[in-house]
């Protein structure tokens, strides 16, 4: 957690004088703080971003918002009865290209959307454990633990809390939730109403707690379905979705969008492209937009005029909650039913 205080004004990073904690306590008391930015392991987010509410701070969370299913309620009561401005970290809504989109789908440039394809691939080396040099008095393991099960220190888990179910969710929760939040904003829908979901060990085998490859399909109302891939073995299609629609396909990725027509149907092949390297489509990160800037500046303006940001706790909840169906939907070996 990071903390910005209106008082302290540095000309220089870092910042020779800046106020620094090992409990989160200490910074929420300091008066001279309006907001936070909470970036720990995805187990501590709900807890810490109710914290801060309570003490009257702002909150910038990062996706996944929630580590639980259950624990949706609970931080939207907290936004909304301390009357913070929480914004949580899923860029995409931030970034222009992906407005626009959003505004094509609107205005019926697609037709009737019936499908959305969603990918985050990549191509790593086998995952190894190796030693990473970081010792057990360097670390406050049971601050770390927090409400996760007791357990012995563990320098990997600690530096790799993501692949691990006590502290994350693996792909579904750390990057399907970047393109699934794209794909509830645009069509206006909250939740799946239940997922099935296949899960691989191919290069993290007795390392990883999560599986590196991933599918999972999720249904939704109406007869509309999302399907997401993500693995560690290829990087065919990167990061991206695809909205399927009965008069073209519009793709995204973080750099730009294409909008391909149906073969039988009328029209032009259009695109907007921000992101110029890399190249290759579907990557990671591209130059433009800085979606992070961007997501930010947002947030600091939601709190100046008092506004709801772009991606309050409300559509958090939603987006990790998809997520969260689709690892339920893994670790049962069945099908997956949202309840409530």
């Amino acid at each position: 957690m990071s903390g910005t205080s209106r008082s302290r004004k540095p000309n220089s990073w870092p910042i020779p004088k800046a106020v620094t904690s090992k409990n989160y306590k200490e910074t929420l008391a300091l008066k001279d703080i309006d907001a936070v930015l909470i970036g720990s392991p995805d187990h501590w987010h709900v807890p810490l971003t109710i914290a801060a509410c309570e003490a009257g701070k702002h909150v910038y969370v990062e996706k996944p918002l929630t580590h639980d299913l259950s624990e949706g309620k609970a931080v939207v009561d907290a936004q909304n009865t301390h009357k913070r401005i929480v914004q949580v970290g899923m860029q995409q809504r931030s970034m222009p290209h992906i407005i626009k989109a959003k505004e094509l789908i609107k205005a019926g440039r697609i037709g009737k959307v019936v499908k959305v394809n969603m990918s985050w691939n990549r191509n790593a080396n086998r995952v190894k454990r190796f030693p990473l040099g970081v010792k057990p008095d360097q670390v406050d393991w049971s601050m770390f633990l927090g409400g996760a099960k007791k357990q012995e220190f563990d320098e990997y888990r600690f530096r790799n809390w993501r692949w691990f179910w006590d502290f994350g969710g693996g792909i579904f929760t750390d990057l399907m939730v970047h393109w699934i939040d794209v794909a509830h904003w645009i069509l206006e829908v909250d939740h799946p109403t239940q997922a099935v979901s296949l899960g691989e060990h191919i290069n993290s085998k007795d390392v990883w707690e999560t599986p590196d490859t991933v599918q999972t399909i999720l249904a939704y109302p109406d007869g509309l379905q999302m399907h997401f891939e993500g693995t560690f073995t290829n990087a065919r299609n990167g990061a991206m979705i695809e909205f399927m629609g009965t008069e073209a396909t519009l793709y995204i990725d973080r750099g730009g969008y294409v909008i391909y027509p149906e073969w039988n149907k009328k029209g032009k092949t259009e695109e907007l492209i921000l992101g110029k390297e890399p190249t290759r489509r579907g990557a990671d990160f591209y130059d433009e937009p800085n979606g992070e800037l961007l997501h930010l500046t947002d947030w600091v303006n939601a709190m100046r005029d008092n506004k709801k940001p772009s991606a309050p706790a409300e559509a958090g909840v939603g987006s990790a909650g998809a997520a969260h169906l689709a690892n339920l939907a893994l670790r049962t070996g069945g099908v997956a039913k949202w309840m409530g």
